[in-house]
């Protein structure tokens, strides 16, 4: 079995780096310890070496298709989701109450990243019935939570969000989707949904969309949105199915993750299509909220997960293949000599280190994201307060550097490869493939730039960010002891500057009511924060690793903890200096792509 997961790195960065016992400590996890933990990790990696990962390439050459009414998927996934029903995977952090183990998202997202570095096809299906049962739980009522749930946690029934629409794409204020009160309390739904991941497949036997639809009358724009549960087969009082006229007519046959269905969903075309008010009317979007940040992070997570399977796809690769000759001190190669495996060549380490630093430092991230969800969850006093308003910072970067430098990592996965890499006998070409969606999915980079400068960094005030900054600050101060370490401090504190000027800089649009301006290069705001972002989780995986080298009983080799250190010099050297190109864009004053003349032609 070929290594697609590093799960040393991961109880690293859980137990060593972010200090995931701390949640043991609240009563919502008390049935648990750090034995428990590490046993579900486990148990994960096994099933994921058993059903996950012998079939991810041949889910890709044998892709979701769409036929005669049915969307056909790979016949793993019926045996996925009862397996998952069985042994509690769907509902690991759902409440015990609603028939979940109440697992801290924290291990839970630790166990997604290693189903969905084995397999990136299968995890969504899961997650997404995850996030439907948990939506329905925290904001249905008590019929839905009944009538729904168990089956879907059971792996009987999947769940799909239900957003976009062929005419509005992320713009949700534009859908049309309408749903009229009925005499019995439903509404009918009529209407159109795309790009619906999971919409239809073989592996369950009904489908609960979570549905966003504008009621009859309701406000426009996203003030007269509502949510609705709107089931393939609904459940009659009698405990019969009855079909509900919403169907699949299509499967969009993708560039990659083709073995993830992506459905087209039409409602109540031939006849009533009943839908079930989630909550009060005209919240819906308030509610989806509670997946669409948690799919979010998901997205992140596979992103992130992708491109660790291709980082250690790549390494087995370059420690295996000869070719070429090292340059010898006179400047020449020794012809005479044999070749040597690549992996000691300069630029292919440089490749491989680039990698490491992408995956780990954005996995730690992750990882912190989901700590702070628990500890909002759990913490009734400041630190939980405090950890909502981080985790609401943090998510638009956590979901976008994995999706944009973890390409860049699998793209120099495949660049290590050479010319086999472009071919379909080796997994790098497909790695790549199936992590281009993830910068679209869940909105796009631009929709996660604009929503970090202009929601997250003024939201209370700058009060997140100037969390954040406390925190980074109180790291300086720590590495500051370690003469080895100091150094980087120094650089990270160099690199705060950077961000705290291109706030000044663009606030000063925003107090003058020119947004457009302060807006129109938060992709490249969004650069330069990520970069700090990470920047810091490196200089908190090098202070773990230094007080680690200096116990007497660390849990990993002395190798393992001074490659945490390397790596951190390494993105410290290659990476950090971005900034300063990021900053240059940002504080110039030239508007090349605000339209100021609307004749001027300049394309």
């Amino acid at each position: 079995m070929a290594q697609y997961v590093n799960l040393d790195t991961l109880r690293f960065l859980l137990y060593e780096v972010h200090h995931a016992e701390k949640l043991l400590q609240y009563d919502r996890y008390k049935d648990f310890d750090l034995s428990a933990f590490d046993m579900l990790l486990d148990s994960a990696k096994s099933w994921a070496d058993q059903d996950f990962y012998p079939h991810y390439r041949t889910m890709d050459e044998q892709p979701a298709y769409f036929k005669d009414g049915i969307v056909h998927t790979h016949p793993i996934l019926k045996k996925i989701f009862k397996d998952a029903g069985e042994n509690g995977w769907i509902g690991m952090y759902i409440d015990q109450k609603d028939g979940g183990l109440q697992l801290p998202m924290t291990i839970s997202n630790a166990i997604f990243h290693i189903l969905e570095a084995a397999n990136n096809h299968i995890p969504g299906y899961l997650g997404l019935t995850s996030g439907s049962a948990h939506l329905i739980t925290s904001f249905g009522s008590d019929f839905l939570k009944k009538t729904y749930v168990p089956p879907m946690l059971s792996g009987q029934w999947a769940g799909t969000m239900a957003l976009t629409e062929p005419q509005a794409g992320s713009s949700l204020s534009d859908i049309t989707t309408s749903a009229t009160l009925l005499d019995d309390g439903t509404y009918s739904i009529k209407g159109q949904k795309i790009f619906i991941s999971g919409g239809d497949h073989e592996g369950a036997d009904n489908f609960i969309h979570l549905t966003l639809a504008r009621i009859d009358g309701a406000p426009s724009g996203t003030k007269g949105i509502s949510l609705f549960v709107v089931p393939q087969y609904k459940v009659e009082a009698d405990g019969n199915t009855t079909y509900n006229h919403v169907k699949a007519v299509a499967d969009f046959q993708k560039m990659g993750q083709r073995g993830y269905s992506t459905v087209h969903l039409v409602y109540g075309e031939d006849d009533i299509c009943h839908g079930y008010l989630v909550g009060e009317p005209n919240m819906g979007l308030k509610y989806m909220f509670q997946m669409m940040n948690g799919a979010r992070i998901d997205v992140g997570l596979s992103a992130v997960s992708i491109a660790t399977a291709a980082y250690y796809a790549s390494l087995q690769y370059a420690q295996e293949r000869p070719q070429g000759r090292k340059i010898q001190s006179s400047g020449k190669k020794d012809t005479a000599e044999g070749q040597t495996l690549i992996i000691n060549h300069p630029d292919v380490r440089r490749m491989l280190l680039l990698q490491k630093v992408i995956i780990e430092g954005g996995l730690s991230l992750l990882i912190e994201c989901s700590l702070y969800n628990d500890l909002a969850q759990c913490d009734t006093n400041e630190t939980g307060h405090n950890s909502q308003l981080l985790l609401e910072l943090l998510t638009p970067i956590a979901k976008t550097y994995p999706a944009e430098m973890g390409r860049v990592a699998v793209n120099n996965g495949l660049q290590v490869l050479g010319g086999y890499g472009y071919c379909s006998d080796f997994p790098l070409q497909q790695y790549l493939r199936d992590i281009r969606i993830m910068a679209i999915y869940e909105g796009t980079t631009g929709i996660q730039s604009m929503d970090l400068l202009g929601r997250k960094v003024p939201m209370e005030n700058g009060q997140a960010l100037q969390l954040l900054l406390a925190q980074m600050i109180d790291t300086i101060k720590k590495v500051s002891i370690y003469e080895n370490l100091a150094p980087y401090g120094q650089l990270f504190e160099q690199s705060l500057n950077k961000v705290q000027r291109a706030i000044e800089y663009l606030t000063a649009y925003a107090i003058q009511g020119d947004y457009e301006h302060y807006l129109a290069d938060a992709t490249i705001f969004m650069e330069l924060t990520s970069n700090v972002v990470i920047a810091h989780q490196w200089l908190k995986m090098a202070l773990a690793a230094k007080k680690a080298l200096q116990s007497e009983d660390r849990t990993q080799t002395e190798q393992f903890y001074k490659a945490k250190i390397h790596a951190m010099q390494f993105y410290f050297k290659y990476e950090l200096p971005k900034t300063s190109a990021a900053l240059e864009t940002l504080l110039s004053s030239d508007k090349l792509t605000l339209i100021e003349d609307e004749n001027e032609i300049i394309f």
